[in-house]
């Protein structure tokens, strides 16, 4: 018998984690941070609904926060097991769990000033830096295609999700011995689009599975094409310009913001937009372009083609690209007349130093503010995204008067077409398919897709901490 519990990006997609009883062993298919409402989140994320000193082992799909980003309260509370991973993934977690162990600390930093005011009990950080790299001693990476037993009759082979940098969608070889059965699941991971920039295409899962554990975020939508996305950022750029306004562009650190700054070099190149101060404003992002830099194995062959005919011959630098790493020189962008672009953390708008630059500029109604990425319900990013006409910053309501555009041809996920490609390649198909990850109406609508294109049978939406045998 093998018992599957999911635990996270049940209904939602944020906080994946999905449990694996087999064999009497525990295995976590990765361990993210929920995000959403913040009384929510605090809990969630604190109390975890199974002992981590009870794991044996943790894989690790990618490198996005809601997928690693709860890794080091496992170690915190006694996990012990390795957190197995491709090398871009171990390399990007590195600068991520310690930048958001930073952000932990901070925000609990600021609670406690007004909570010891008022003379309540103070919080503790849900980890601290420490703790992120105490956690980062349990990585064990594993290449694409290079199977591994990682468990007593569990064995391991990660290949290219195509949705960032290290991305892998999960397959698990399971000799299963209480029965003497043979069982084949695979997790999808999050699934990139065909032709994204920078990284190669998600690759299917022809031999197929027995048990298939699926994303289904943009399960109900179409992306638009590539090329009419990077004519929308001109349009946009250029309108602002005239305006003599400056552009915001509130991006996650890890894989959106270097997929922006390589679409606005080749614009940059081709002289379709003028040649305005563009800033990188996050440390973050300045550290995870380096890991994006080191790992040119895992490069589309664009990519390669256009390295050899850049005059930079650097794919995340130009002449007009600055990246700010300290405090002083994010401070210095509040004073800017002139028209700049400022792409800058987090991208749902919930911390980080985005939120000085939409409190200092998001009532000026020459400043444009562009969506690049899903919006969680309940965060600011969703709030600017249903037209809120004013917002709350750091306690104080602003006026939003700023022009609010959304692109959402930079996701690095698959479209429903996308996702419908990548399951029907399969040759034997699941006898079983949970769909995660995704809004209940976009994992509905997978699912009816699913059973009447693809020809699945039994497809099932897990609620959050539901168990399935298999």
């Amino acid at each position: 018998m093998i018992k599957l519990t999911f635990h996270g990006a049940a209904g939602t997609v944020t906080g994946s984690q999905h449990l694996i009883e087999v064999n009497g062993k525990r295995l976590l298919l990765d361990c993210g941070l929920y995000q959403g409402k913040r009384k929510e989140a605090f809990e969630r994320n604190r109390q975890l609904p199974f002992d981590p000193a009870s794991l044996d082992a943790v894989v690790l799909s990618h490198a996005h926060i809601d997928h690693s980003g709860n890794l080091p309260t496992l170690a915190k509370h006694g996990f012990k097991g390795d957190i197995t991973c491709t090398p871009a993934t171990r390399d990007l977690c590195a600068a991520m769990l310690l930048d958001s162990a930073h952000i932990q600390e901070k925000d609990v930093e600021f609670v406690n000033r007004r909570r010891a005011r008022q003379g309540q009990n103070l919080f503790e950080p849900l980890y601290t830096q420490p703790d992120a790299l105490e956690v980062m001693r349990s990585f064990a990476t594993l290449s694409y295609d290079r199977p591994r037993e990682i468990l007593p009759g569990v064995h391991l082979t990660l290949i290219d999700a195509g949705h960032m940098l290290g991305s892998a969608t999960v397959i698990l070889d399971i000799e299963e011995q209480a029965e003497r059965r043979q069982l084949r699941l695979v997790f999808s991971g999050d699934i990139g689009k065909k032709n994204a920039p920078i990284i190669r295409d998600p690759v299917p899962v022809r031999d197929g599975a027995d048990v298939l554990i699926m994303e289904s975020t943009y399960g109900n939508r179409l992306h638009p094409a590539d090329e009419d996305t990077e004519r929308e950022l001109e349009r946009i750029i250029n309108d602002t310009y005239r305006r003599g306004g400056c552009i915001i562009i509130p991006a996650f650190a890890v894989g959106r913001t270097q997929t922006i700054v390589y679409s606005l070099h080749r614009l940059y190149n081709k002289r379709d937009i003028p040649a305005v101060p563009i800033f990188v404003d996050s440390p973050l992002a300045t550290d995870v372009t380096s890991v994006f830099r080191l790992h040119q194995e895992t490069y589309d062959e664009e990519m390669r083609q256009f390295l050899l005919t850049d005059d930079d011959q650097n794919p995340f630098g130009f002449q007009t690209l600055r990246y700010t790493r300290s405090v002083e020189e994010s401070k210095a962008l509040n004073f800017l007349r002139e028209p700049a672009i400022i792409i800058s953390a987090s991208g749902m708008m919930e911390n980080g130093r985005v939120l000085h630059h939409l409190r200092n500029r998001i009532s000026d109604p020459r400043t444009t503010v562009i969506i690049v990425g899903w919006q969680a319900p309940d965060t600011l990013g969703r709030r600017l995204v249903e037209g809120a006409e004013k917002v709350r910053i750091f306690g104080e309501e602003i006026e939003n008067r700023a022009h609010v555009e959304t692109l959402l041809g930079f996701s690095g996920h698959a479209d429903r077409n996308g996702l419908l490609e990548w399951a029907g390649a399969m040759e034997k198909k699941p006898a079983r398919t949970f769909l995660v990850h995704g809004e209940p109406e976009a994992a509905s609508a997978l699912a009816d897709a699913l059973k009447a294109e693809t020809g699945f049978s039994a497809v099932d939406i897990p609620v959050l901490h539901q168990s399935f045998e298999v």
